[in-house]
């Protein structure tokens, strides 16, 4: 087949399974966010304790951005999947975005840390020369700026963890890539078309996401 005809037949295929792969699209985009979320909220708490002056606090932090960096997320999903899922009762949906957000929290709580470390030490002193608390301090004055300064590295993990969320085909979502997978399973002579349909809904999200990333950076003016 020239690349013509293949053009002509992807063409169609992408027309005709626009609506499959327009619902697919809303899961990936509903499990991302969940899964972001999420993380954001484990990445904070994980980056406060590894900044902690309490060392059991610390060394918990030490562990688990050790243990999730260093084993494979498509090892996290399973375990969560065919282990706490069916004990407790999880379903699938909130089993892969769990395993999304535990494997991205790693990687955010290191980036939550180099934010809050970026920030002078002087400001917290002063914060509680005030009379602040550690926290109140943490809260109004060393939290919005690490925030701010950590939109770029957050934007980029965000990327990574829309294309992550690929992974959860193996535990049954039907998101984009499981789209692919079904479609291609039922016309195998396409398969190739199918996949890189797939692909190229990632890259339109990923496009987009890169977009509204910038556009949030100049917004807040992070260089500043």
């Amino acid at each position: 087949m020239g690349i013509f005809e293949w053009s002509a037949t992807f063409y169609g295929l992408l027309v005709a399974s626009a609506p499959i792969f327009i619902q697919a699209t809303i899961l990936t985009l509903k499990l991302t966010a969940a899964a972001l979320g999420i993380g954001i909220l484990i990445g904070l708490v994980f980056a406060m304790m590894k900044i902690s002056t309490n060392r059991l606090f610390s060394c918990i932090a030490d562990a688990y951005i050790t243990v999730i960096r260093g084993t494979p997320l498509i090892v996290q999903i399973f375990w969560i999947y065919y282990g706490l899922a069916p004990v407790l009762d999880v379903p699938a949906f909130w089993a892969a975005s769990l395993g999304l957000a535990i494997h991205n929290g790693a990687y955010i709580a290191e980036i939550f840390r180099g934010g809050i470390q970026s920030i002078s030490r002087g400001q917290m002193e002063a914060a509680r020369s005030l009379g602040m608390s550690y926290l109140l301090a943490m809260r109004r004055i060393i939290l919005p700026q690490a925030f701010k300064r950590s939109i770029p590295p957050l934007g980029n993990q965000f990327i990574i963890g829309l294309k992550d969320s690929s992974l959860a085909a193996f535990v049954t979502m039907p998101e984009l890539f499981m789209t692919a997978m079904r479609r291609a399973a039922h016309q195998p002579g396409y398969a190739l078309e199918y996949y890189t349909i797939a692909g190229a809904y990632y890259l339109a999200l990923v496009v987009i996401f890169s977009f509204l990333v910038r556009k949030l950076e100049r917004r807040l003016d992070v260089d500043k």
